[in-house]
């Protein structure tokens, strides 16, 4: 069960971040009012659905990194802890550039936003592209576990 979730969350993420990385692809094409407007009315939506995905995705992949670490010789990395690793990554880089700037966007004025809206914009974006590629990556790497557990033992 810990995998199916851990397999389920990772998807979920990955599918989110994977929409979320087109529609602002789209979105630099408005200008910085309509920007600030799109902004505003997704981060109150995505905030607390990835927050609700990702801890207790977190979890099971933790679960599963020691389920694994008994089962495996002990040089062995599991791979639920290399899908760990990357979705703490993922966190970090949401923690440290992409949620300041959600909440430095929320107190723009859509009919004045700042000159740099653009900047920031392009750095919100390049964060997103890096903690876009961890979850994408990860979801393989447990995919691909997954897919070498089922396999049946060749003797």
């Amino acid at each position: 069960m810990t995998r199916q979730v851990s397999l389920l969350g990772c998807g979920l993420l990955a599918g989110t971040a994977v929409t979320v990385g087109f529609l602002e692809l789209a979105l630099r094409r408005l200008s910085g009012p309509e920007y600030v407007r799109v902004r505003q009315a997704e981060f109150a939506v995505f905030t607390w659905f990835i927050g609700g995905v990702l801890v207790p995705t977190l979890i099971a992949v933790t679960m599963l990194a020691v389920q694994e670490r008994r089962e495996l010789p002990r040089p062995a990395l599991p791979p639920a802890a290399f899908v760990l690793a990357l979705l703490l990554l993922a966190l970090a880089v949401s923690l440290a550039v992409n949620g300041p700037i959600n909440v430095e966007q929320m107190s723009w004025s859509p009919q004045n936003p700042p000159a740099d809206w653009a900047r920031i914009r392009d750095r919100w974006q390049i964060a997103h592209g890096v903690r876009t590629a961890a979850i994408v990556v990860a979801l393989g790497r447990l995919t691909a576990a997954t897919a070498d557990r089922r396999r049946p033992a060749v003797v």
